[in-house]
């Protein structure tokens, strides 16, 4: 499972620990054998515990529960996350800055330029 998958898994469990595996796939954006797998994962791993709703009149309801464990390793995940993205984010930057410097010389070739493009 990548950071990103974890992270977002681990906090939707934190903000909803009554979520279905439906849920989370759905969130996710993954198939709900995948949502299960990666909640097995988490589980093995001794992140999140699972407790059945014994008052439930669906016997398959749970509650996800983020371990100590869990916590911690959410915390880890975040910062990786974050790096990764920020890394993405000055990339992207970096990008936009060249094909700015190559539409300006394409307007002192040309002479148009739209509007919208000016900024």
């Amino acid at each position: 499972m990548d950071d990103e998958t974890a992270y977002k898994l681990l906090k939707l469990v934190q903000q909803d620990p009554n979520i279905s595996q439906r849920e989370i796939a759905q969130e996710l954006g993954i198939s709900l054998g995948k949502a299960n797998y990666c909640l097995k994962a988490v589980m093995e791993r001794g992140l999140v515990k699972a407790k059945n709703f014994y008052k439930s009149t669906n016997k398959r309801g749970y509650m996800y529960l983020l371990t100590n464990k869990g916590i911690n390793e959410k915390a880890r995940v975040t910062f990786r996350f974050l790096k990764y993205k920020m890394d993405e984010y000055e990339a992207l930057e970096a990008e936009i800055a060249q094909i700015k410097r190559e539409a300006e010389g394409l307007k002192r070739e040309k002479g148009d330029f739209p509007e919208e493009l000016r900024k």
